[in-house]
């Protein structure tokens, strides 16, 4: 990994070992980014929203474990790494648009960094009124 001030530098996808028929498959944000929604494999539980770059998905697919690009800290992260909380992958998938990706895992012990088991009862719901 490369390493800028003390922090993992983005690998730009011409250098990543993605291989180039998936990344050819990926809309990118303005960032680069793609949105990963984490689900329980086997309850179908949504437990949380990451970002993948080339280089992120490349070590998911390669590694069996989640590894995001972190927006507000700037470098790659393996989810578990420093809590122990890891996710092990089990399958991934792109949606229609190539905008999306759904990557079903097993995940030991709460997928929030505040503890909760998912990321959505920690924010909660929102009043639909409608």
């Amino acid at each position: 990994m490369r390493r800028m001030n003390g922090m993992s530098a983005r690998i730009a996808p011409a250098d990543s070992a993605l291989a180039p028929e998936i990344a050819a498959q990926l809309k990118r944000d303005d960032d680069g980014l793609v949105a990963a929604v984490i689900q329980q494999y086997d309850t179908k539980e949504v437990l949380m929203v990451g970002w993948m770059d080339d280089e992120a998905l490349h070590r998911t697919l390669t590694s069996g474990r989640a590894t995001y690009w972190s927006r507000s800290r700037g470098e790659y992260w393996v989810k578990g790494e420093t809590s122990g909380n890891v996710q092990d992958v089990k399958a991934v998938s792109i949606d229609c648009d190539g905008d999306a990706l759904l990557v079903q895992v097993d995940q030991h012990g709460p997928a929030c960094h505040t503890g909760a088991a998912t990321c959505f009862i920690a924010g909660g719901p929102l009043p639909v009124t409608a």
